[in-house]
């Protein structure tokens, strides 16, 4: 079990500071890496150590990670939190600088945060760059643990459309995919800190199985009490709009090949593994509840699996 400091990278994000207050919980010291300019009030109210840092400059890397036993990152620059973020210099370089940062300290566990299905993606590039920075770590000789969730049911669901009555479904509304909270995401990142058996693992997370649009629309309306419909929106229609918000949102272009490569059914997890290191696997009723109840839509009437240790 780490007895050491934690390093969370990306932090200051939603699925980030998840994982401080997991850690947190667990009695973890939590220490942050914090870029220039970056509001870490709340991190230091939760009494974590933030050091400043960015993974596009690697001289700071070496410094956050002195006496550091294990660090978690969920740092993505595609999305573009801040000017000057890509692909290129966030989620390729700068894992690579983070990477070479942690050999050098003999860093004792990297948790990556990866996406599912990785590997078959080579389309889309923000999903595939996740896989050319697991095999990176794979090289690097160090103890990692790649987690790869499914989407984000945060992050996917429309609370406005929903109390509307309405889920959108991108292409077919029949098509399987895995789904996950960010919640539990944050959870199994925290506990793979300490699981030797995840060491060297790519592990798929999601909630009990994958579930279309349309299944996802009747649970949402068992849950409810009330109709949620869905609406389809052609893949066609989606590449012309994202195309078009593009010019005032760069980076919204690349979303395209995700909901092309969702549409062949490949975006599915097996949560085997994920049950057999991290305990119990929500289902999808349980974590759907949960959503409602955060956006307030809904009390919680279940217990939470996956608030189990």
């Amino acid at each position: 079990m780490t007895t050491g400091s934690v390093l969370v990278v990306g932090a200051t994000g939603n699925l980030g500071g998840k994982v401080v207050r997991e850690l947190l919980g667990r009695d973890k010291r939590v220490r942050a890496l914090v870029r220039q300019g970056s509001d870490a009030t709340k991190l230091t109210q939760q009494g974590v150590e933030v050091v400043r840092g960015d993974l596009t400059q690697p001289a700071s890397l070496g410094p956050a990670l002195d006496g550091v036993d294990a660090l978690v990152t969920t740092a993505a620059g595609y999305v573009r939190r801040r000017r000057g973020d890509t692909l290129r210099s966030v989620d390729d370089q700068g894992n690579r600088h983070l990477i070479e940062a942690a050999s050098h300290a003999r860093l004792g566990r990297f948790v990556f945060t990866s996406v599912l299905a990785a590997d078959q993606a080579r389309g889309v590039p923000h999903f595939y760059q996740k896989y050319l920075i697991e095999q990176a770590l794979e090289a690097s000789g160090l103890p990692f643990v790649a987690l790869r969730p499914g989407g984000f049911i945060d992050t996917g669901l429309n609370p406005a459309q929903i109390r509307r009555g309405l889920l959108t479904a991108v292409g077919n509304p029949e098509t399987p995919q895995t789904a996950v909270l960010t919640d539990d995401v944050a959870r199994v990142l925290a506990l793979a800190v300490d699981e030797p058996r995840a060491v060297g693992q790519r592990i798929d997370l999601g909630t009990d199985r994958p579930a279309s649009f349309a299944e996802t629309a009747r649970v949402l309306s068992r849950l409810l009490e009330r109709e949620v419909k869905v609406r389809r929106l052609p893949l066609g229609v989606a590449h012309l709009l994202l195309s078009t918000m593009n010019v005032f949102k760069p980076g919204l272009r690349d979303y395209v090949p995700m909901f092309e490569f969702i549409a062949t059914g490949r975006f599915v997890a097996d949560t085997s593994r994920q049950l057999e290191l991290f305990g119990p696997v929500p289902s999808l009723e349980e974590a759907l509840t949960q959503w409602l109840s955060e956006v307030g839509l809904r009390p919680i009437q279940t217990v939470r699996l996956s608030s189990l240790p």
